[in-house]
């Protein structure tokens, strides 16, 4: 299977094939996609927020907002954060986090093959 990019999904024969982006909507928009589910696995390496952002060249600002339209929309937190102080503060993954996780890429899994059985049974 050909991969255009991290979120794009392919599967093709000869001169066409069959792309799909895969993501779950909820009524706030976008719940999970294919980078939300990567900052918070790089959340769960690095203990912190600012740096999942960093290693993703992404500003903590759109970070901080991904964490919280997940956990808003969730019902319980994916991620939970504890302030600063003499110890300084952390940023934790939950036991919901970590299920969003497996869920998702177990989801992105059956697409893949979604796409693939399609592209072998396609007219194209």
């Amino acid at each position: 299977m050909k991969k255009n990019g991290p979120c794009v999904r392919a599967s093709g024969k000869g001169k066409y094939s069959i792309k799909g982006r895969l993501w779950i909507e909820g009524m706030e928009g976008t719940f999970l996609g294919y980078g939300r589910v990567v900052l918070l696995e790089r959340i769960k390496q690095y203990g912190s927020i600012t740096e999942a952002a960093k290693s993703m060249e992404m500003s903590y600002r759109h970070a901080w907002d991904l964490v919280d339209s997940m956990n808003r929309q969730s019902g319980v937190p994916l991620v939970e954060t504890t302030t600063g102080g003499r110890k300084g503060g952390g940023t934790i993954l939950t036991e919901a986090g970590e299920r969003a996780i497996e869920s998702f890429w177990s989801l992105l899994k059956r697409f893949d093959e979604f796409l693939k059985q399609e592209t072998k049974i396609s007219l194209f």
